[in-house]
Order: C-alpha cells, then sequence, then structure tokens
C-alpha cells in the first residue's frame, strides 16, 4: 500500500510538472496583429514581415504556437526583427494587399499556400520573400528566421546557408 501511494504521488509530481511546462510554453509573449494593421506597421517601420497562416481546426498549428512560437529565442528574435502578423485561412475578415481586397483563403492561394500552418515571410516593401510550409521544430525555425531577416536568401540557398552556420541537414 505504502508503494502505491509513492507511485500515485509520484505520478502526480509528473503530471503537474508536465502540465506547468505545458502551460509556460502556451503563454507566448508575442504580438500578434491583423492582416490590415500589421501590413500599415510594417510599411511604418520598415520591418519585415512574417504572417503565420493557420486554420482553428488544424493540429500542427497549434503544435507551432505552443513549440515554436512560445519558444524564449524564438520570440526575442521574432519580436525585435518582423512585424508578426496571423491570419486565419478561413477568416471571414476582407484583407487589403497592394491595393486589392482579398478574402483570407484567396489571399493565402495567391501566395501560394496549400497547407497548413504556412509562413510567409514578406520584404519591408510587402513583397513576397517566400513560403514556408508546415511545422518547423524551434532551432530550425531561428536558423531560418536569421537567413531572412539577414537577407541571405538573397546571396545563398538555404542548404548553403545551414553548412556554412555548420548545421547538419537530414
Amino acid at each position: 500500500m505504502k508503494n502505491v501511494a509513492i507511485v500515485f504521488a509520484l505520478l502526480c509530481l509528473l503530471i503537474t510538472d508536465g502540465l506547468t511546462a505545458q502551460t509556460k510554453n502556451s503563454k507566448s509573449k508575442l504580438k500578434w496583429e491583423s492582416f490590415n494593421t500589421g501590413m500599415a506597421h510594417a510599411k511604418a517601420s520598415h520591418k519585415k514581415v512574417l504572417i503565420d497562416v493557420y486554420t482553428d481546426w488544424c493540429g500542427w498549428c497549434k503544435k507551432m504556437d505552443a513549440n515554436v512560437y512560445s519558444d524564449h529565442d524564438v520570440t526575442e528574435y521574432l519580436t525585435k526583427n518582423f512585424v508578426l502578423i496571423r491570419m486565419n485561412a478561413e477568416g471571414s475578415e476582407s484583407v487589403h494587399y497592394q491595393g486589392q481586397d482579398y478574402s483570407p483563403a484567396q489571399l493565402a492561394a495567391a501566395f501560394g499556400v496549400n497547407g497548413y500552418p504556412s509562413t510567409l515571410f514578406l520584404k519591408e516593401d510587402s513583397n513576397p520573400i517566400t513560403v514556408l510550409p508546415g511545422y518547423v521544430d524551434a532551432p530550425m525555425f531561428m536558423h531560418i528566421l536569421a537567413y531572412i531577416a539577414d537577407n541571405e536568401y538573397e546571396k545563398k540557398q538555404f542548404g548553403d546557408y545551414l553548412k556554412e552556420k555548420g548545421v547538419k541537414q537530414d
């Protein structure tokens, strides 16, 4: 009976620690803006734009929020270097881009989004850089962010960039 109580106490401790860690990870300190507000902010601040294209039903989108966008290093880097926009691809609001109005689904399709999550990167002048499809873990996401923020995409392929950084690729 004593062993059962000890095992139960340890199990409760592990569950509590796991829930605490999960809660800490899910509390992102990022300031997400709507598409229209974020684009105006980007124009004024001369920062590149990161657009998180998601849907409410997307499990990988939720994992990206919990494991990547809540990562301390990712949060700091994004806050310093990008204007952050979150766009629900199934949303009903009208988004204004380069003189035209779109639904979020229309704009996502125009950028080549065909799955969720997708991360769009735009230049300071709002022209597209690239679309990153799917979930990416925080360490690799940091490399991608630096590659974009430092304009390395204008000079070399991402694989070459990673080789220069000593990052092993699968």
